[in-house]
């Protein structure tokens, strides 16, 4: 509903029309929403208030919306080349897509994800690169000038890119200049890039640092996302995959 709400969906009406529930559902939620300080209530409707940005431990996030990520990650692993080399970014929507590579090779990954690289040098065939640099407590990504040279000397058939929240019009946002740094060196070396999000990225938070989404990427999701949201992702020349579902 939130993602809905910074879509532009603000009435309660056809808020009820999209989540596919009763009207006074919305305006139990709405009331919910207000009390907690997310919306400002609106005649008819609600406005999303700015979220205060919350980077998650790597161990928390990966509890959550394990589902989803899997049926990402299932999406991502049919788009990578056979025998080719792909970068694959930090995070835990990354690493269930490193579970599948396992059995993928011959492939090449290079990664700053720690925990994929863990898991990746004991796959047979699949030869691992990591990145050198500063490791981030919270997300166990590699960033700063060592990955940027490094990443600078590679070229990649794919970049996955995972993302703490994603906005069509804004980009890819993260808690530091030096995260969105390096994933746009990496998108950078690639012919293709592709940008893995559950739907609860989707709900743009007022991150600290931005990245541009370039026309030509493409967007792996999940059915939960909002359908204004990924109409707006295609509007800007963004391929919206749905894991479980229909591309945009």
């Amino acid at each position: 509903m939130l993602a809905l709400l910074r879509a532009g969906v603000d009435g309660v009406e056809p808020l009820a029309e999209q989540v596919g529930v009763s009207p006074s559902t919305v305006r139990r939620d709405l009331a919910r929403l207000e009390r907690e300080g997310r919306i400002a209530r609106t005649y008819g409707g609600a406005l999303v208030r700015d979220e205060v940005f919350h980077e998650r431990p790597f161990g928390e996030s990966a509890q959550l919306d394990a589902e989803a990520k899997a049926a990402i990650a299932a999406v991502a692993a049919d788009l990578v080349p056979a025998e080719g080399t792909v970068f694959l970014d930090a995070g835990t929507t990354c690493l269930a897509l490193a579970r599948l590579l396992v059995t993928a090779g011959p492939l090449t990954v290079v990664t700053r994800g720690l925990e994929s690289a863990l898991l990746l040098s004991r796959a047979a065939g699949v030869r691992v690169i990591v990145v050198g640099g500063q490791v981030q407590p919270l997300s166990h990504g590699v960033v700063g000038p060592l990955a940027s040279v490094a990443l600078d000397r590679l070229a990649f058939d794919v970049a996955f890119l995972g993302a703490d929240t994603v906005d069509p019009e804004r980009g890819l946002g993260e808690p530091t200049l030096e995260e969105t740094h390096v994933k746009e060196v990496a998108a950078r070396q690639a012919r293709r890039v592709v940008l893995l999000a559950d739907a609860t990225k989707l709900q743009a938070a007022n991150a600290p640092a931005w990245a541009r989404i370039e026309p030509g990427w493409t967007l792996v999701t999940d059915p939960g996302a909002p359908e204004p949201v990924v109409a707006a992702f295609a509007a800007t020349g963004v391929t919206v995959l749905l894991a479980g579902g229909s591309g945009g």
